[in-house]
């Protein structure tokens, strides 16, 4: 059932894509999508099929992907679009997998790549990167034109995947700059339904209204912070319902200071986002611990404050492929640009639902209610106007009232009897919202018994949409004739239906037994499985034992870089790392989709395989993950290095991060991927 049920865009390839102030509008119905980034120049090319079918079974309907320019031109004039480089390849898997596409084709992309993607080269020939000079623009025609002959035959208009792509990334001056790519864009031959661009920072000067969606974001954490502290910044007006569309929280590394203004006009806009934290990186200074309902609390707030596309960043984690030149492709304060974050040389897991190997984190499934729910009832929930009967400039950690919106015909036409939701939100991250008591709750004209709404709690409540005047269950999906309810944790569900008919205390009876007619109610597991084929795996983990063959030597000094924060070790550093060997049976390296999973105390750890690292971690209290079937074949013995934990280290370590000063391995074991 999933698979049709998840291909909401796919079969519409060619269709006439339309927008207006409320949502898409693809054969002229509305939708509400769900974007995943994912970044195919950090998977290996033979596993992009089973990741992007992964993607969409999670609720995915639109991958959004970067181009990054140091990719696949590193040397001058040598463009490389093999391997897990070849854009064109991977649009056909799109293709292939019935997935639409959004290319985000730079120049400067970020994605804590080395100098956010533009090449080295570029910084010695003199001119202003990211400008209308001549010089740039000319490498930047290139750089379109090998782009434009990877998607030749693949866009929309071709009944190919990609709908629409992105100029540039968190640009804050003129708009001329990005009117002058898309020109230029136009001119070699790229023709999409519509194209986009972050709406943050506010630009200098607007581009015209019409020529680019601005697409927002908002993330829990953020490792770019410089201080070393936790629950800093504005995150946390991420889990509150508000109007004001964009976030002061991101990127303030590079962007400084913002303050809550976009550019004017930008309100006539759908609201859409592209980057709301599916989960964190890690840098070296700052290792945030991202939990699941960080992102599913985002996501709903998101909803219920009028958003209608979600769009996660990063939906799949990755690893960055090796350069052709011998320097690292990470972000690091050493580097030419955006030097302002030491990232680990390989992993991009982003704890993302989809991590770097393809293995699922909680959020997948946390998330799929939602996406479900945005799938079945896009099109009556895209023109809903969002209400905010609740105080929405809140403090951190402020506990004074529930935080609720509500969804519903636009003021002009709201009568009793108009359908709508009702979405609640009783969390912040890392604060402890207390339970709220006799709370009211009401909407169209409808008034729900007094709740007590748990700590933690967030749902999304019916209001006369099919048969049902009310519920205190989560609406998930409407599938085959069939209603399916999510019962929310700490509330007794009643269901009260427009027949005048009211169920209360109903239990949930999963996906056989209908609890009244047609209309379903399910655990939240069962909801977040729907339409999931049942696979049998084993759940047991393989111990694997390893050998300390060299103490660490001397600590390091941690030293703080150019941009005011601890620097990773250096390679040298390394070399004063302890070592352990680690020997795989045959039959360990063989099995396709096991992970190695490495839980130790200290620093930062890496793993080679014959002489060559493959992986890298900063810990932060997840295990050290390793997906086996990557390894070289006939390859059974790693070397794992972990150089130890200083108590002094200028270091944000999240709560559950291993603080003890020294190194040791804890635990070593062999788990399935997924």
């Amino acid at each position: 059932m999933v698979l049709e049920c998840l291909a909401i865009l796919a079969a519409d390839f060619g269709k006439e894509v339309a927008w207006d102030r409320y949502s898409l509008l693809i054969d002229g119905h509305r939708v509400c999508p769900v974007m995943g980034e994912v970044h195919y120049s950090r998977i290996p090319a033979n596993e992009w099929a089973d990741e992007v079918r992964k993607m969409k079974e999670g609720g995915v309907t639109i991958v959004a992907t970067y181009v990054f320019w140091n990719h696949v031109e590193e040397q001058e004039g040598i463009f490389r679009w093999d391997g897990q480089r070849d854009l064109r390849r991977f649009l056909e898997v799109c293709k292939e997998q019935e997935m639409p596409v959004v290319l985000r084709i730079g120049p400067f992309c970020h994605g804590e790549v080395r100098n956010g993607g533009i090449p080295d080269w570029m910084f010695a020939k003199g001119c202003k990167l990211r400008s209308q000079d001549a010089t740039f623009m000319h490498y930047v025609d290139k750089l379109y034109r090998q782009i434009y002959s990877q998607v030749i035959g693949l866009q929309w208009k071709d009944g190919g995947p990609i709908m629409a792509c992105q100029f540039d990334n968190e640009y804050r001056g003129s708009g001329d700059y990005l009117m002058a790519l898309k020109r230029n864009a136009l001119d070699i031959g790229f023709d999409l339904p519509f194209y986009t661009r972050t709406g943050w920072p506010e630009l200098s000067k607007p581009v015209p209204f019409g020529e680019m969606l601005p697409l927002y974001g908002d993330y829990a954490d953020g490792f770019w912070e410089k201080e070393t502290k936790e629950c800093i910044g504005n995150f946390y007006k991420a889990f509150n319902f508000k109007a004001f569309r964009s976030s002061t929280a991101i990127g303030t590394d590079l962007l400084g200071k913002q303050e809550e203004k976009v550019n004017k006009g930008d309100e006539d806009y759908p609201y859409f986002t592209c980057e709301l934290g599916g989960g964190m990186a890690t840098a070296y200074h700052r290792r945030p611990y991202i939990y699941p309902d960080d992102a599913y609390s985002m996501a709903l707030v998101k909803l219920g404050s009028g958003s209608n596309l979600l769009g996660y960043y990063m939906y799949h984690g990755g690893t960055n492929p090796e350069s052709s030149t011998g320097i690292t492709l990470n972000e690091t304060q050493r580097t030419l640009g955006t030097a302002n974050n030491d990232l680990p040389v390989l992993t991009y897991d982003f704890q993302a639902p989809l991590g770097e190997f393809g293995q699922t984190y909680p959020q997948y499934y946390r998330l799929r209610p939602l996406h479900l729910f945005m799938q079945d009832y896009g099109e009556l929930l895209a023109t809903m106007e969002a209400s905010f009967p609740a105080k929405q400039d809140l403090k951190k950690g402020e506990d004074g009232a529930l935080r609720w919106a509500v969804r519903s015909a636009s003021l002009s036409d709201r009568t009793r009897g108009a359908p709508g939701f009702i979405f609640i939100n009783n969390y912040e991250r890392l604060q402890s919202l207390s339970a709220k008591k006799n709370v009211e709750l009401n909407a169209c004209g409808v008034t729900l018994p007094r709740l007590t709404i748990p700590a933690g709690t967030m749902a999304i409540f019916p209001v006369n949409i099919d048969g049902i005047r009310y519920a205190t269950a989560q609406l998930v999906a409407k599938r085959d004739g069939n209603i399916y309810l999510m019962q929310v944790k700490g509330i007794p569900t009643t269901i009260a239906l427009q027949n005048g008919k009211t169920l209360r205390n109903v239990k949930p009876k999963g996906t056989d037994t209908a609890i009244y007619d047609n209309v379903f109610l399910l655990t939240q597991e069962d909801a977040e499985h729907l339409g999931l084929s049942k696979t049998a795996h084993t759940d047991e983990a393989i111990i694997v034992e390893c050998q300390k063959i060299k103490e660490p030597g001397p600590l390091r000094t941690i030293v703080k870089g150019k941009a005011k924060v601890a620097e990773a070790p250096s390679e040298e550093d390394w070399q004063q790392a302890a070592i352990y060997r680690i020997k795989l049976l045959t039959e360990h390296s063989a099995r396709a989709h096991v992970l190695l999973s490495v839980e130790y105390q200290g620093d930062c750890a890496r793993l080679y395989a014959q002489g060559k690292l493959i992986a890298d971690n900063f810990q932060y209290g997840r295990p050290f993950l390793y997906g086996l079937w990557r390894l070289p074949e006939g390859c059974n013995e790693l070397e794992l290095r972990i150089l130890p934990w200083q108590a002094d280290a200028p270091v944000y370590m999240p709560r559950e991060g291993d603080k003890t000063p020294g190194e040791r391995v804890k635990h070593i074991s062999i788990t399935p991927a997924e």
